[in-house]
């Protein structure tokens, strides 16, 4: 019965049209509205342009810790994808159900609240939360805002499932995902008189330069014990850009680039190696000809990667919910990482497989969501006194 309901739950998530670009609103109420009637407790979370929310819900007792299962409420564009059916109407072929997000991941999101209407809550002998966020496809912004906000309220869940698409494996870990725009403002002038101008696009490229030297210094700091691949922190150029013509002397270049650390050292050292090779070295070359030339950065996302720990009741309890024999680790960067810097125990499990993820006609296998309604089953047993 409860795949049944995860299901017609389901094809009402698809309906909504919530690509990160757009307000997702409309589904927030459908899931608030849900939530109260089961007599959950409601915290709305919006963005600054109130265009965007989280809901956090709570059934059961009003006590310190307990259960939490989390899941993002956005999904990636459909433009310029070759869909054989609408994106936005659920469609169950074979064993298959078909749409734009059905495996990342409001497969999740309808199995949880269909498992949410089994309950006694009454009965409830810890805090089952639920939250339901913004903007995770372009940074965490929801979950980071979140987040705060339950650090404030000084509400700490013990455990956290992410339901992240894992084929319903454990995953204990994954790498960081930093993302940053650093632009550099110069001096234009004509070609013919290079040292009359500042570069911008030089300066940009002397910043890449660095950034490749940290490549390599970052490949041997890879922990012995590392289960990531590759084991080390990466650094990735995704875009360059600069300049007008080539007889003229950039004035602006802009670097869009990412590390994925596999321990927040490695961040820490890229930061910090970055931003003393700007203040002692670039900016004052640049300001020595020209006094307004001007580097800065902006932070598109900066997401902690869930760093895997020794004592992880999440991982104790999912994977004993699941009757998994090992946990894994995976490259991609979920919300995960933020739960635990709360302090909470955190684990990524739920229905699909991130290869179906973001592309066109994404879907879930029934056997996938069979398997989450199933573990969230078990959970129950465990929470009713």
């Amino acid at each position: 019965m409860t795949l049944q309901r995860s299901i017609e739950i389901l094809s009402d998530l698809i309906a909504f049209e919530t690509v990160s670009s757009d307000s997702n609103l409309d589904m927030i109420v459908y899931l608030t509205e849900r939530l109260q009637a089961l007599g959950a407790r409601c915290i709305e979370t919006r963005d600054e342009a109130g265009a965007k929310a989280n809901v956090f819900a709570t059934l059961g007792p009003d006590i310190p810790g307990g259960i939490l299962l989390s899941g993002h409420t956005d999904v990636v564009p459909v433009a310029d994808q070759d869909w054989t059916s609408d994106p936005f109407q659920m469609v169950r072929r074979d064993s298959k159900l078909y749409g734009r997000g059905t495996c990342d991941m409001k497969g999740f999101i309808a199995a949880a609240l269909a498992f949410g209407e089994t309950l006694d809550t009454s009965k409830l002998t810890q805090p089952l939360h639920f939250a339901f966020t913004y903007d995770e496809e372009v940074g965490c912004l929801g979950a980071q805002n979140l987040v705060n906000d339950l650090s404030e309220r000084g509400i700490v869940p013990d455990i956290a499932i992410i339901g992240e698409p894992t084929e319903m494996r454990v995953i204990e870990g994954h790498k960081g995902c930093f993302e940053y725009t650093t632009r550099f403002v110069g001096l234009e002038g004509h070609s013919s008189a290079p040292d009359d101008g500042v570069n911008a696009a030089e300066y940009a490229a002397r910043y890449i330069g660095k950034l490749l030297e940290l490549r390599h210094i970052l490949k041997s700091h890879a922990p012995a014990d590392s289960r990531f691949e590759p084991p080390w922190t990466t650094v990735n150029v995704g875009r360059i850009y600069g300049g007008v013509a080539h007889n003229v002397i950039a004035s602006k270049a802009e670097v869009a680039w990412e590390m994925r650390p596999v321990q927040s050292s490695d961040a820490e050292l890229v930061r910090t190696t970055l931003s003393d090779y700007v203040e002692h070295i670039l900016l004052p070359d640049m300001q020595a000809v020209y006094g307004d030339a001007s580097i800065s950065q902006d932070a598109v996302a900066e997401v902690e990667g869930l760093e895997p720990m020794d004592d992880n009741a999440a991982r104790d309890l999912v994977a004993e919910l699941t009757g998994a024999n090992g946990t894994g680790v995976v490259a991609f960067a979920t919300e995960a990482g933020l739960f635990q810097r709360l302090g909470v125990h955190a684990i990524v499990c739920g229905p699909g497989s991130i290869t179906q993820a973001h592309k066109a006609d994404e879907f879930v296998e029934i056997e996938q969501l069979d398997m989450c309604c199933r573990m969230l089953d078990r959970l129950g047993r465990r929470l009713i006194a």
